[in-house]
């Protein structure tokens, strides 16, 4: 007679297996955060006014709604949010037309996750037109959902991105894990029920209970990945 209970250990593996990967791009895959300050403080500059340097903490990994709101209301500008938009998305596709860095260790990190046949989401607040461009670099083939800011109501530091990403995928957000360089990203994948890898890129992430912290994503790989869901079970 063949039992329908489970062997000992079945479900707990089952339960430490990593479904997903979920990551972010500006400032996470690619090296492009500088190019956002560029454009902002560019655009601002034909507008008349200079930016602080203590403004760029503030908007670095906000969608663009929140950036460019912010950016308004610290200097005065006679623009609207709209506009505003318009022209800082010109002035960041102008750059980046002129080539994409990619982080140390993200082609080595997507092609790994690739050749293991991990379910790979690109979860970034960027606009859909720049995520468009930027696959290029990265490889459409690498990720099986991109979810852009402008595809949502709500996105980062709500939890609605990563919630989408892991309902599309079919699979359990506790058991995924997000990689992310700010703290608006990281507030989201903790949000969402998400392990999260913290890789600081402009601003310092601060550590918290259940969140890891590292300085490159050269230190990243899948075993390191999958530990992540079988320490926290």
């Amino acid at each position: 007679m063949t039992s329908s209970i489970p062997a000992v250990g079945t479900r707990t593996a089952e339960a430490a297996t990593l479904q997903a990967v979920f990551l972010d791009l500006d400032g996470t895959l690619v090296d492009t955060e500088g190019f956002w300050w560029e454009a902002e403080s560019e655009v601002f500059a034909e507008l008349g006014h200079t930016l602080d340097d203590a403004h760029r903490e503030v908007v670095v990994g906000g969608p663009m709604t929140r950036s460019a709101g912010y950016l308004l209301r610290a200097t005065g500008a006679d623009i609207g949010l709209a506009e505003l938009s318009a022209l800082l998305n010109a002035a960041f596709t102008a750059r980046i037309g002129r080539g994409v860095p990619l982080m140390p260790g993200a082609r080595r990190l997507l092609a790994e996750l690739a050749a293991h046949e991990v379910p790979t989401a690109l979860v970034s607040a960027a606009h859909r037109s720049i995520i468009e461009r930027m696959l290029h670099s990265l490889g459409p083939e690498n990720f099986r959902l991109t979810l852009a800011g402008d595809d949502l109501e709500r996105t980062k530091p709500h939890p609605d991105p990563y919630l989408t990403a892991a309902a599309r995928l079919g699979v359990d957000p506790a058991r995924c894990a997000v990689v992310e360089d700010t703290l608006t990203g990281v507030t989201a994948g903790e949000a969402a029920g998400c392990r999260v890898v913290a890789v600081p890129s402009v601003t310092a992430i601060p550590p918290a209970p259940g969140r890891t912290v590292v300085d490159s994503l050269e230190e990243v790989d899948l075993p390191f990945l999958r530990a992540l869901i079988t320490e926290s079970r």
